[in-house]
């Protein structure tokens, strides 16, 4: 006469990470980012890098890489080391 027992915690489990891949889905949306948008990111980032590392000067006398990518940086710098400092 009597029915089968059913485990109501199975249900109630059930129901709670359908929620909570729903709750995931409207916050993938919102908040993320696709597959190719990061792949394209990725290879900007890269992109970029080596445009820089091939306008790195190295120094022949000792094969030393530098940090300045421009020849006239040092002289840029010196002449602003003489104009006077404004005064507050």
């Amino acid at each position: 006469m009597a029915g089968n027992v059913v485990n109501l915690n199975r249900f109630k489990k059930k129901k709670q990470r359908a929620e909570k891949e729903k709750k995931a889905d409207a916050n993938r949306l919102k908040h993320g980012r696709t597959g190719a948008q990061k792949e394209r990111e990725r290879t900007d980032r890269e992109r970029a890098a080596r445009a820089l590392d091939g306008k790195r000067i190295e120094n022949a006398s000792n094969g030393v890489e530098s940090d300045v990518l421009r020849p006239d940086a040092e002289a840029a710098s010196t002449e602003d080391k003489n104009e006077p400092k404004p005064s507050t």
